[in-house]
């Protein structure tokens, strides 16, 4: 029980620290800037210790504002399912543009949880990242259920990237 705490604590710290060194380089991120979201979204879970794939299939670069927002839901998802999944979970990410949208999802085959009546979930990280998406015209989307694992989904119509 202590030395499963005591990883959780470890594992935690680690993912702060990995936060704070991206944040010290400022808002966007040189990696983003420099090898665009794939790579970045690709480095992100790297530093999850669960079983990852990673898709991407994305056309070319988005402005700034579009990719940050992509990326920084896309951590706040990665380190909730890192966090939350439980260490048998696993997690798929795919990011494409379809029928004109940029869209991405963050799944995990992990517990689940309950969300809200109209399918959102109240934490603050889920706030934040409806809000990010919300600024460049996109939404978020919350799927799970107690035993059915959890997608993060968020979408951005490309006509308002022009």
């Amino acid at each position: 029980m202590v030395a499963d705490l005591l990883e959780e604590l470890h594992t935690d710290v680690q993912q702060t620290n990995a936060a704070f060194r991206e944040l010290a380089h400022g808002i966007y991120p040189p990696l983003l800037r420099n090898h665009g979201l794939g790579e970045a979204l690709r480095s992100v879970t790297r530093r999850v210790a669960l079983p990852y794939q990673v898709h991407v299939d994305l056309p070319c670069h988005y402005p700034e504002e579009v990719e940050a927002a992509v990326y920084f839901c896309y951590l706040e998802a990665i380190q909730n399912a890192g966090k939350h999944a439980g260490p048998d979970a696993s997690i798929l990410v795919t990011i494409h543009t379809e029928a004109d949208m940029l869209r991405f999802a963050i799944t995990d085959d992990g517990p689940g949880f309950a969300t809200g009546p109209n399918g959102g979930a109240t934490g603050h990280g889920f706030v934040n990242m409806a809000d990010r998406l919300g600024a460049v015209g996109g939404r978020l989307l919350i799927e799970s259920a107690p035993g059915a694992g959890a997608t993060i989904r968020g979408e951005i119509p490309l006509g308002a990237l022009s």
